[in-house]
């Protein structure tokens, strides 16, 4: 039951994350699904690709999507 949960909150926030249209916040909402993914794997007896996915997935690759939209906005002038 708990991996239904599990994957019902990946697809949506997956969902959520592509029809944002800021994308600070699909940055989150990636990492949130990404996060959702390593309990799955954790649950499903994984830890070693819970903890990479966790450490990669929820963190830095939400991390590097909010720099470079950081990086790449336009100065209102």
């Amino acid at each position: 039951m708990l991996e239904l949960v599990l994957m019902i909150i990946i697809v949506l926030s997956a969902i959520l994350a592509l029809i944002q249209k800021d994308l600070l916040k699909a940055a989150i909402l990636t990492g949130f699904a990404a996060g959702a993914i390593a309990i799955l794997f954790q649950v499903l007896l994984a830890p070693d690709v819970a903890l990479t996915q966790a450490i990669v997935g929820a963190v830095i690759i939400p991390v590097f999507i909010a720099l470079a939209v950081k990086k790449t906005q336009r100065e209102d002038s």
